[in-house]
């Protein structure tokens, strides 16, 4: 979960609603929203203790075409435009080793292809090293919100933020919310790995909401001494607020290790997407869902790699960070908003005692009326991104329709 829409979303944010308690607000309600999510998909976990996330759920519950729905928004959204996310993100926290000579999205584009060819040659998961790593960076973020604490309760910035005089507008307070919400959509990442955890359907759900909530903290800490203590003109519009904000907390020193610490954790997402993206799509292939290239052989699925890969690239070098993550956050909660609809469909099918989902069915239904709500409202405020989030599942039901006429001898 803790990724680029961390350190980049709130910058954006701030210019845009022009208060710094708009900002924390809409953190909030995405945090709420996430935690509501993230029960839902344990309540489909618990019913389906198996990996492959949306596609199996929907795949499973509703349709093989709405499960096919939910893999080509993962390869398109969920993994390859968050690839490019955090590759984009890394690049501009990284700006001041690299300078400005090199080509817009050069190094972006060598992060995803360095990633691609390590995990494409062979790859090796240690669970206590990434463990480690995560550990390492979030008590690094909880040790930055400490020190950011004790800046304001000792008067150290004491020069109040200006803020920028706008009337509250809801649709771009829902624009906002649906950037946040793509900071909070790893809520979910559980499920892609559950069939690999021992007793999944306990602990898979667990790790939802108990991670769910964990991160919330982290983000309202982090955020609030993002928006709060340096100077509104500062971050506002920033990118790179994080190093931003810690360059005006405690000087270049703190904004130089900040640029470290998120340089770090924007490599290794990039890292683990490029190797988890790819299984889903060869799990696809095995079950005849996706082109048979791209199945397992021996060793890594390199087929899915390389073209998970050439599609992040081809996104580096087409769109600017601003207009990703618009385009993710509306895709990727409408993917998830239609995967937490499918409990209705087993509520239906099997029984209500069929959902074990703690406040169900109203959980569900905040969750996913929330964000569908949402999404329409900002859709106001950017057709252009919505209307492309609507084409890519609509062309999703093309690719599968197809692919299923010339391909008929594959079973539902």
């Amino acid at each position: 979960m803790i990724g680029a829409g961390l350190f980049t979303t709130s910058g954006f944010a701030l210019s845009d609603l022009g208060s710094p308690n708009r900002v924390m607000l809409a953190w909030v309600v995405g945090g709420v929203l996430a935690l509501s999510g993230a029960v839902s998909y344990g309540g489909l976990v618990r019913r389906i203790s198996d990996s492959g996330g949306e596609y199996l759920f929907l795949s499973q519950l509703v349709h093989p075409i709405a499960g096919f729905v939910g893999g080509w928004v993962s390869l398109l959204a969920g993994f390859t435009g968050a690839i490019a996310f955090a590759a984009l993100a890394f690049e501009a926290y990284t700006a001041p080793v690299h300078g400005t000579d090199l080509p817009e999205g050069s190094v972006a584009t060598a992060l995803i292809l360095l990633a691609a060819l390590l995990h494409g040659v062979k790859v090796r998961t240690g669970v206590v090293a990434q463990n480690a790593a995560v550990i390492v960076k979030v008590t690094l973020l909880f040790a930055f919100v400490a020190f950011a604490a004790g800046v304001a309760l000792t008067g150290e910035n004491s020069l109040p933020p200006p803020v920028s005089v706008q009337p509250f507008s809801i649709t771009v307070f829902a624009s906002t919310l649906i950037w946040i919400s793509l900071s909070y959509s790893g809520f979910n990442a559980a499920v892609y790995v559950a069939g690999e955890a021992k007793d999944a359907s306990v602990n898979a759900p667990r790790a939802l909401w108990a991670g769910t909530l964990i991160v919330t903290a982290i983000y309202l800490g982090t955020n609030a001494a993002f928006v709060y203590l340096p100077p509104f003109d500062a971050v506002a519009g920033r990118e790179d607020v994080a190093a931003v904000a810690a360059s005006s907390i405690g000087g270049e020193a703190t904004a130089l290790l900040a640029r470290g610490l998120i340089a770090l954790a924007l490599l290794t997402s990039v890292f683990s997407m490029v190797m988890s993206g790819p299984r889903v799509y060869a799990r696809m292939a095995e079950d005849g869902m996706f082109p048979r290239a791209f199945r397992f052989e021996a060793g890594p699925p390199r087929t899915a790699i390389a073209l998970q890969a050439t599609l992040a690239v081809i996104v580096v070098l087409s769109t600017e960070l601003k207009t990703l993550l618009s385009y993710l956050g509306f895709t990727l909660s409408i993917s998830s908003a239609l995967t937490v609809a499918s409990l209705f469909v087993l509520h239906r099918r099997e029984g209500r005692e069929a959902v074990v989902a703690p406040g169900y069915p109203l959980t569900a239904i905040f969750y996913v009326l929330g964000t569908l709500v949402l999404a329409g409202i900002a859709g106001v405020n950017n057709p252009i991104e919505l209307t492309t989030a609507i084409l890519t599942i609509l062309t999703g039901s093309v690719i599968y329709l197809t692919l299923k006429r010339y391909q008929p001898e594959t079973s539902e």
